[in-house]
């Protein structure tokens, strides 16, 4: 068996085109505000694509970079200024942040009704309690991927891997909503191959390189690789072991190329919907 490829970057370009032709009627454009600290290479390349997306579809960015030494009383004084600015429709602090830096107090900071990554207290409290208003992006992009290939979930089991509240808890949330049977591994989890073959949904959201090979996939399975990992010799891989994993899955996303370009989309669609 030779898996489908789920293609986020196409998926995400062509909902972009309808974004954009939604923030074309808008009589205000919305705009976004970038928080980025320090000169973390990936970071400022995160913050790129993600600003480059944003101007395409219409939506105004304001990049607010800052020296790393900043300390995090100061980092999150400013955050409130954008909070109190009208002219601001979502907020983002780009992570990772400095290690002085208790990324969790910045995000707190921001106002639930600006948090538009959805990662604030508030808004995945409401999404626990099944009142979701802005849900984290890449947990949305991965199950908009799944429907891409399945649109009735009820009864299938999915397997997340990982717990973080970026990506593996709210996601896992998210699958309950549609009646999946949900187990959420990690690092502790014993027997994880064979607890993985028994998944019809495979989510990996880890950080570590092909972690997951053909004989954690059950065949036919939808697999979703979240992990961005640069390899030895500067090359970008997921989670996954792409090359043996796709011969037994029946839909499986790419790294780059899967997740990562849906979630930016996530991102905007955020944005605008906090500014309608």
């Amino acid at each position: 068996m030779t898996a489908k490829i789920i293609d986020g970057k196409k998926l995400a370009e062509k909902k972009k085109t309808a974004l954009k032709k939604q923030v074309f009627k808008m009589e205000k454009k919305p705009c976004l505000a970038v928080v980025l600290v320090g000169d973390n290479p990936a970071s400022q390349i995160y913050v790129r694509h993600k600003m480059k997306a944003a101007e395409e579809v219409g939506i105004k960015v304001c990049l607010c970079e800052k020296q790393e030494k900043i300390t995090q009383k100061e980092l999150i004084s400013f955050v409130e200024t954008l909070n109190q600015n009208s002219e601001i429709n979502g907020i983002i602090v780009q992570l990772p942040l400095p290690k002085h830096i208790h990324s969790y107090a910045v995000l707190e900071a921001i106002r639930p009704d600006k948090d538009v990554d959805g990662l604030g207290s508030y808004n995945l409290g409401k999404l626990f309690t099944g009142h979701k208003e802005l849900v984290p992006c890449t947990p949305l992009a991965c199950m908009d991927l799944i429907k891409q290939v399945r649109s009735d979930l009820d009864g299938l089991h999915a397997v997340v891997i990982g717990r973080s509240c970026l990506v593996g808890k709210p996601l896992t949330q998210l699958l309950l909503e549609e009646n999946c049977t949900v187990t959420q591994a990690h690092s502790h989890t014993k027997n994880l191959p064979a607890i993985c073959r028994e998944a019809d949904i495979l989510i990996v959201a880890v950080g570590r390189e092909n972690l997951v090979s053909a004989d954690f996939v059950k065949p036919g399975a939808i697999v979703i690789d979240v992990g961005i990992n640069r390899t030895a010799d500067g090359h970008i891989c997921g989670d996954v072991d792409f090359s043996s994993a796709s011969e037994v899955a029946g839909y499986i996303t790419p790294v780059p190329g899967g997740v990562g370009p849906m979630t930016v989309y996530m991102l905007l669609q955020n944005v605008v919907k906090v500014s309608v």
